[in-house]
């Protein structure tokens, strides 16, 4: 499952363990395809990492703070640290590489 987070509660949300936040909005084409690319690897990482998304037009504070100028634009963090910043349309098999060095 891909939890909606806010400004208000990025921090709670992304400072244990591993996490991957999918930076989108609705009017943005390729965030459409990128969404269920995260949802399928939610199901896959279900209980190894946390996945949560972040419209943008609702909450620019906290893109505005990580410098996220394009979207979707995919931030992992590993307890609390950003460790990987991704921008633009990832396959699931991409991410599946990135993820795995930071769950084995």
């Amino acid at each position: 499952m891909v939890q909606a987070i806010t400004d208000k509660d990025f921090s709670q949300e992304t400072d244990k363990g591993v996490v991957l936040t999918d930076f989108w909005a609705t009017w943005c084409g390729p965030c459409r395809m990128q969404s269920p690319v995260v949802e399928q690897l939610a199901d896959d990482y279900d209980g190894e990492v946390k996945f949560t998304k972040m419209d943008v037009d609702a909450n620019p504070a906290t893109a505005q703070n990580f410098g996220i100028m394009s979207i979707p634009t995919l931030l992992l963090k590993k307890d609390g640290e950003v460790v990987e910043t991704l921008v633009g349309y990832h396959t699931k098999d991409q991410l599946e590489q990135v993820l795995k060095q930071y769950t084995a």
